[in-house]
């Protein structure tokens, strides 16, 4: 029985590492969705600068997920402290704002700039939320040309607050697919010491969500066409490739007429 007993155990650890690697080939693609909506929609706000922002642990600090523009590569993985800056303010308080002159508010942090060299001259700022929570904050900062800019209007608010809404979904697939392959890393690092509470806790948080039921049903169809054969499998492959060349294209002509 030992030999059996240690076939399935390398079969579940072979599952676990196919599960990691197809969770870090779906958040490339989500960052690159990402970057994308920010550069067309910084375009159509005419705006020199954008960024997403989300929530890096439980205290409240934020996290430069993904951004374009003159800095952008200085920008992604730098930290705000909990309650810092006008982003901090919009992901505490769930509103969004437009700040004109950024160095006269009172709430504006500076370190960023004096990392990135970048000078900030007015912010619009709004919340990205999934399922009624605030996950995360969506940035434009300046606009293009030189200053003095012309301030951001009503309008241009209530349009960042649409592009938010579709934003918000991508970075929640995107933290998902990042939290389950960090805890699949984690459950299968040498030497490491993993509490499973942590792993039931999200599961049951996760799989409650009407989302995930729904893509579990897709999953369930993808799999059942796929393994009927090579034929399948193929032609199941460009039919999703060309839905996904399709919705792109639809959501980048949606932003665009706005």
């Amino acid at each position: 029985m030992p030999d059996q007993h240690e076939g399935e155990l390398a079969e579940k650890i072979q599952r676990l590492i196919e599960t990691i690697d197809i969770a870090n080939i779906l958040t490339e693609p989500l960052t690159k969705s990402i970057e994308e909506i920010l550069r067309v929609t910084a375009e159509d706000l005419g705006s020199n600068e954008a960024s997403v922002l989300v929530r890096d642990g439980d205290n409240g600090d934020l996290r430069f997920l993904s951004a374009v523009g003159q800095v952008a590569e200085r920008l992604v993985g730098v930290l705000i402290p909990a309650g810092k800056g006008i982003a901090g303010f919009v992901l505490s308080s769930g509103q969004p704002i437009a700040v004109a002159n950024a160095d006269a508010d009172a709430s504006f942090y500076r370190e960023v700039d004096k990392l990135t060299g970048y000078s900030t001259e007015m912010i619009l700022a709004t919340p990205l939320r999934h399922d009624g929570e605030v996950i995360g904050v969506l940035e434009y900062i300046n606009r293009a040309g030189d200053p003095p800019y012309k301030p951001f209007s009503p309008d241009e608010m209530d349009r960042a607050a649409r592009f938010a809404d579709a934003i918000a979904s991508l970075v929640r697939a995107y933290e998902s697919a990042k939290l389950f392959r960090d805890m699949g890393q984690k459950i299968v690092g040498e030497g490491s010491e993993f509490d499973i509470t942590e792993v039931r806790e999200w599961l049951s948080h996760y799989r409650g969500g009407a989302e995930h039921r729904e893509m579990m049903d897709l999953a369930v169809i993808v799999r059942e066409i796929a393994g009927r054969g090579e034929a399948e499998r193929s032609l199941c492959r460009s039919v999703l490739e060309a839905l996904l060349t399709y919705t792109s294209d639809t959501i980048n002509q949606t932003y665009l007429r706005y």
